[in-house]
């Protein structure tokens, strides 16, 4: 595997780095950041918490907004941001935002223009962490979070793979996409009409098929504006009573869909995975 360095700023002691890679899984140049807190200057390995982001994002967004370093340099634990999709002229696209690039859905799409190169589970679950181990001082200890479709992202690959993951969190997570609006037109579009195929990728239908748990942790804001209509945290907290799943659900009053809500909470997150990762 090589990468290519673009950036890197000395952050609380430790290291902000961005790098580009050829990705094999999604056919295009792909770019990610990572996070190495500086336990790793005096050669220790660490744990490696994964942060995917919401829709029209890339790995910038959480890591000149959210606030994250600070915490992950005391815990002692790696962040790594990746891109929310493929990227490049050659990449399928759709002129909404809410589809193609910036719009990946962490899902293996199965439907033309798009499987070509929309296979962020892949990428996410297999490809980007082989290389994050191999490169970097990082132990195979892994945990995952992120923001709206990003924290679909999260619950769903660590509801997929229980045994892979420490810890799992969201914030205002995308929780029942077959049931509204983003997820029913990125799933017909990635994943075609039958919507049996959905559920591979829906957190509500795999807890239902969980054999197995591991520690859960999603916050809401009372006053995003997606709430009701595309987030529905309230079907994820009935299908873990149902089927007696350790969500810890946490609302929080006056707080909106945007990272002033993440930064409020983002140490809580990372101290929640610190647990599990140690």
């Amino acid at each position: 595997m090589s990468i290519e360095n673009l950036s890197q700023n000395k952050c609380f002691d430790g290291w902000l780095k961005q790098y580009n890679h050829q990705s094999s899984v999604l056919n295009c140049t792909m770019r990610f950041s990572i996070f190495l807190p500086p336990q790793v200057n005096d050669g220790a390995k660490v744990p490696v918490i994964y942060w995917l982001s919401g829709l029209t994002c890339t790995d910038e967004n959480f890591t000149q907004k959210a606030g994250a370093q600070r915490v992950a340099a005391e815990l002692g634990v790696a962040i790594v941001a990746p891109d929310t999709s493929p990227r490049g002229e050659a990449v399928a696209d759709d002129d909404n935002y809410d589809l193609g690039q910036g719009a990946g859905f962490y899902l293996n799409a199965t439907e033309e223009p798009w499987k070509q190169h929309y296979q962020m589970y892949d990428y996410i679950t297999k490809e980007l962490p082989a290389l994050i181990e191999e490169m970097f001082p990082v132990t195979d200890k892994r945990s995952i979070t992120g923001h709206s479709m990003g924290g679909h992202g999260a619950l769903t690959i660590a509801l997929k793979n229980i045994d892979k993951y420490q810890s799992v969190s969201a914030f205002s997570p995308i929780t029942n996409p077959m049931k509204c609006p983003w997820g029913q037109k990125a799933f017909t579009a990635y994943l075609g009409r039958n919507t049996e195929t959905w559920k591979a990728y829906d957190s509500c239908e795999l807890i239902k098929q969980a054999t197995s748990t591991l520690p859960m942790l999603v916050d809401q804001g009372t006053s995003d504006d997606f709430l009701k209509e595309q987030l529905k945290p309230e079907a994820l907290s009935q299908v873990a009573v149902d089927m007696g799943f350790p969500l810890e659900l946490r609302y929080h009053n006056g707080y909106d869909h945007s990272y002033y809500f993440m930064a409020s909470f983002i140490e809580d997150h990372l101290r929640f995975h610190a647990k599990y990762l140690k």
